[in-house]
């Protein structure tokens, strides 16, 4: 070691690679995907929202103290419309395991079909981190010895930066001690030049240990890129699932942006878990066939073709008539049978129109609704997923919808689903899944029913409503009763739609149902919904 003194410009000249070096040092990134304070924002109140992303940060902060920073790159990777990774030089290098798990996430192929479903929604990329949340330890697992390695080589750095301010402490020193010709005494001067040999050997440490990390990376990558592909289809698979419940249950992409997260987790938790959570598919295409209804029912619809007629209706002129526009010396005849009314039309019979009053659906839950047909099917699940195309259509018509779940005389529940109120998820949901069990009895629900539709009648003079009753079993009712329910019927101007659900007999000419009702029809394949298309197309 030297002892002897020197100047001070001397021993500045020798440290001046050291000066300033931690100021002057690029900044080391903890975040692998590039975020703004937007995004940062998303994050953070997602994760104070989400109970499961902090417990699931806490597990992984117990192994590896950059869990949470995994979650937040797996969050904004799905979150982001177009997520940017940072290049590994700019990350801190105790955060390179984590680049290279987001980066084979990101380069997945399926993440592409994920990122679909997540973009731009909060929830949906939670949701994808959790559900690949069993992959990311497995990751994080098979990256241990490189985890291991990047920590070295971040403390490595952090040595560096501790070695550079020493030789700056060290000159200072120096100049402090330094004659008024910058002669610095021999024992400050040592100082200084040890302090730059450590600052020299911390360099080379780390540079070392940077080294060595690449090849702990490289020998970990081919599990983690097929564990990532692995994580991205069962998050694909999760999000696409989900996003089909809630489009099956009626629950619109904008109603889920305005959902509360917590609000949204409960909602999908109780739609896995509901009661009829295995039929949503069923209820979905339900809905779909109503709507397709919807989309081709024309108000006066020609229906079938009859005859010709003489009329002005321009919309229904046989082309014998149109081929007079063509001659212009017939073009006044035109105008002249026009003006009369009598040019030559087809005349046609339609299907009666749409009524005006409320859509009520008497669904029969009794012990039988429970039995399953062909496909697994059960009644009630068939009856219930044509009560909310029902509903659909009711609030499509501006109409009030309301839900009769009905069983032995006593027992009956009644939802009501005014035509100016939105139709709630949750009172949707206690509808569908409410199930009351025991006997039958027509006579409750459809008395029920009359006098819901006499108090629409008093309260706003709306008649023609339309009663649907889904039932499996055949039950009497009294004389007085039947004659009260024609008078109601009279009255009120009320039609009633029968569907003998799963069983045959309950829709034969002579039962009890078809004495009731103007229209019967009877179900036999639970798998089909266009059994009932025709009900949409008359209601």
């Amino acid at each position: 070691m030297e002892t002897t003194p020197s100047t001070l410009n001397e021993l500045a000249s020798r440290a001046g690679k050291w000066l300033g070096l931690p100021a002057a040092a690029p900044e080391r990134h903890t975040a692998a995907v590039v975020a703004d304070r937007f995004d940062r924002i998303a994050w953070r109140d997602t994760y104070e929202q989400s109970a499961g992303l902090r417990e699931l940060a806490e597990e992984l902060n117990e192994r590896h103290d950059s869990g949470t920073d995994l979650l937040c790159d797996a969050f904004l990777a799905a979150y982001k419309v177009r997520p940017r990774l940072r290049e590994p030089a700019e990350m801190d290098p105790g955060r390179l395991v984590n680049h290279q798990v987001v980066t084979s996430l990101v380069e997945s192929p399926e993440f592409a079909e994920l990122h679909r479903e997540t973009a731009g929604d909060p929830y949906a990329a939670a949701m994808a981190v959790l559900a690949q949340a069993a992959a990311l330890r497995g990751m994080l697992e098979r990256s241990r010895d490189a985890q291991e390695q990047a920590e070295q080589a971040r403390q490595a750095q952090q040595a560096t930066e501790g070695a550079a301010n020493a030789v700056g402490e060290a000159l200072q020193q120096a100049a402090a001690e330094a004659d008024e010709d910058g002669t610095v005494p021999a024992p400050a001067a040592d100082a200084v030049r040890q302090a730059i040999r450590n600052a020299e050997a911390a360099e080379a440490a780390a540079r070392q240990a940077v080294q060595d990390t690449a090849p702990a990376l490289a020998a970990a990558a081919p599990g983690v890129r097929a564990a990532a592909r692995n994580a991205a289809a069962k998050a694909a698979r999760a999000a696409r699932q989900e996003a089909a419940l809630m489009r099956a249950w009626g629950v619109g992409p904008g109603e889920l942006e305005r959902m509360p997260f917590d609000q949204r987790a409960r909602l999908a938790e109780r739609l896995r878990s509901g009661r009829l959570a295995q039929w949503a598919e069923l209820i979905g295409r339900f809905r779909q066939m109503a709507g397709g209804g919807r989309a081709r029912k024309v108000e006066n619809a020609s229906g079938e073709l009859v005859g010709v007629t003489l009329g002005s209706d321009l919309s229904r002129v046989i082309p014998s008539e149109l081929a007079n526009l063509g001659l212009p010396e017939l073009r006044a005849v035109f105008a002249a049978r026009y003006a009369a009314g009598e040019l030559m039309l087809y005349d046609s019979q339609g299907e009666q129109t749409t009524g005006q009053g409320a859509i009520i659906a008497c669904v029969d839950t009794s012990h039988s609704m429970y039995e399953a047909g062909p496909g697994g099917v059960t009644r009630e699940a068939w009856a219930k997923a044509c009560a909310l195309a029902l509903l659909d259509q009711a609030r499509h018509a501006g109409r009030d919808f309301v839900g009769i779940l009905f069983s032995a005389a006593d027992r009956i529940q009644v939802f009501r689903f005014p035509a100016d109120q939105p139709a709630g998820i949750a009172r949707v949901l206690d509808f569908a899944e409410s199930f009351l069990g025991g006997g039958t009895s027509y006579q409750t629900p459809l008395s029920a029913a009359g006098e819901l539709l006499e108090e629409e009648f008093d309260a706003s003079a709306r008649a023609r409503g339309d009663i649907v009753m889904l039932t499996d079993d055949d039950c009497g009712v009294t004389e007085q009763w039947m004659r009260d329910w024609n008078d109601a019927k009279h009255r009120l101007g009320f039609r009633v739609f029968g569907v003998a659900v799963g069983a045959p007999r309950v829709g034969e000419a002579d039962s009890v149902l078809d004495a009731l009702c103007d229209n019967l029809r009877s179900i036999e394949d639970l798998t089909d919904v266009h059994a009932a298309a025709d009900l949409f197309r008359l209601i």
